[in-house]
């Protein structure tokens, strides 16, 4: 069975976060097409689950020029060249909430919108949670908040959480300690 192939790779655009280029691609049926392709360096994003009888989480309100909006996420961010998933999970959690966690574990890693882009989010579970005071970047308007784990899957299902990697981990959170 043919395959489908590149043929040519034209950069358009270098920026802080993101690439653009046109791949030229032979498709397995021959048909030759370009397609426009954001190439991202990757991401990690936690759930930083407090469990203390009753579990909580916490939540970022954080504007999003893109979005038109301030949103709610879990702790996220761009990994570094060379850096490791779980390191950068680590590393954003205290730089964007002030919490550092005893233990963390891997949930899945998720395509984000793979029609147009090669970004992929790794998602981790944060517990053994201690707070500390937050260090978020310049660029950074970040409100912390510890929610329950109802007013949580509450705001997934009313729309208040809207964030797709937001919203599949903590799922995926919810499915694995059956909460």
């Amino acid at each position: 069975m043919a395959e489908n192939r590149v043929i040519d790779t034209k950069r358009v655009f270098s920026g802080r976060v993101i690439n653009l280029d046109v791949d030229t691609v032979s498709l397995a049926n021959g048909v030759e097409i370009n397609l426009e392709i954001i190439r991202h360096p990757g991401a990690s994003a936690v759930v930083p689950l407090i469990m203390d009888p009753d579990p909580k989480v916490i939540l970022l309100r954080q504007f999003r020029h893109a979005a038109g909006d301030t949103i709610w996420e879990i702790p996220a961010g761009v990994l570094e060249k060379g850096e490791k998933p779980e390191d950068c999970a680590v590393r954003e959690l205290a730089e964007e909430s002030g919490a550092r966690a005893g233990k963390i574990e891997h949930l899945s890693t998720i395509l984000t919108t793979p029609g147009f882009t090669n970004e992929v989010i790794h998602l981790f579970l944060a517990t053994e949670i201690e707070m500390g005071v937050a260090s978020p970047e310049d660029d950074e308007q970040l409100e912390t908040e510890v929610r329950t784990w109802g007013e949580v899957m509450e705001m997934i299902e009313n729309g208040t959480i809207r964030d797709a990697k937001t919203i599949s981990a903590l799922l995926l959170t919810k499915n694995r300690l059956r909460l």
